[in-house]
């Protein structure tokens, strides 16, 4: 069978490599992006592959989990990687990327190939006689009647979406004279601006967090919750030093002033190719 178009449902990550995959092989396609006419709660725009949860593809380190994805995602001939690495900004041994320029690259790339249409609507059901393949690739933020169309044909209790934030700041925000330059165990260069807590400092941040008023849920969440990416509130809920030996963990981290390893230390990574904006590693929620 000849496929002349196929139609993909979501202009995020997957669905861009999609459509730049199905361009190389020749193969003519339509992205369906309901942004910016039907705004997320999460994005700020209507840019292909907008990054909202954070501006960071995890390790490059193929000891690792993540780095190893990237080594096969490489010989596979992956084309986001190729523009994300062209996006980057600092961030040790983790591959980070500026978000609007990376967006902006991808959404270049689908341009150029000349074989994709970019349609901006609100895909709710799929035709129930289609003039051709469909792939259906929306994220945690997919509109709820999709959800519902898909749920209802793959079961609703296997179906779950999870997302979480992690907080932005402005390095004009911040004091960089208690801060030091360093990356967890030396791991690539020292582009992290690490904060170090001793015990005290540390234990009266976790009080702090634990009392704090929380903002409302809001009706795209879920009880359900995601142990690879959970809330900063609920990991030190779960016990007083349970950050201090999760994503504040201090192994690796000595402060070079002192020489000492600190109690705790919150990193801060790089957001933006001007060096203007840093985010909070491990305070998603």
């Amino acid at each position: 069978m000849t496929v002349e178009t196929v139609d993909i449902v979501g202009g995020g990550l997957a669905g861009c490599e999609a459509a730049l995959q199905l361009a190389r092989l020749g193969i003519s396609c339509r992205i369906h992006e309901m942004r910016p006419d039907d705004p997320t709660p999460a994005h700020r725009g209507g840019g292909l592959a907008e990054l909202v949860c954070s501006n960071s593809l995890k390790s490059t380190d193929t000891v690792t989990a993540s780095g190893l994805l990237k080594a096969e995602l490489d010989r596979l001939g992956c084309r986001l990687l190729r523009l994300a690495r062209d996006c980057a900004v600092p961030a040790g041994a983790a591959l980070a990327v500026d978000q609007a320029i990376f967006s902006n690259a991808v959404e270049r790339a689908v341009i150029e190939t000349g074989k994709i249409e970019i349609v901006r609507e609100r895909i709710d059901v799929l035709p129930d006689e289609p003039d051709g393949p469909w792939i259906v690739a929306s994220g945690p933020l997919t509109a709820p009647d999709l959800q519902a169309w898909i749920a209802d044909r793959t079961g609703g209790r296997g179906l779950h979406f999870y997302d979480a934030i992690a907080p932005t700041v402005t390095l004009a925000s911040l004091d960089t004279t208690v801060l030091y330059r360093a990356a967890r165990y030396g791991r690539g260069e020292a582009d992290y601006l690490n904060a170090a807590m001793d015990r005290e400092t540390y234990e009266a941040f976790h009080r702090e967090l634990v009392s704090a008023e929380k903002a409302d849920v809001k009706a795209f969440d879920r009880l359900e919750l995601f142990d690879g990416c959970m809330p900063v509130e609920e990991i030190a809920a779960s016990g007083p030093q349970t950050l201090a030996f999760g994503p504040l963990r201090p192994v690796g981290l000595a402060d070079p002033r002192t020489g000492d390893r600190p109690h705790a230390v919150v990193q801060l990574r790089q957001e933006n190719a001007d060096g203007t904006l840093f985010g909070l590693v491990g305070f998603q929620t």
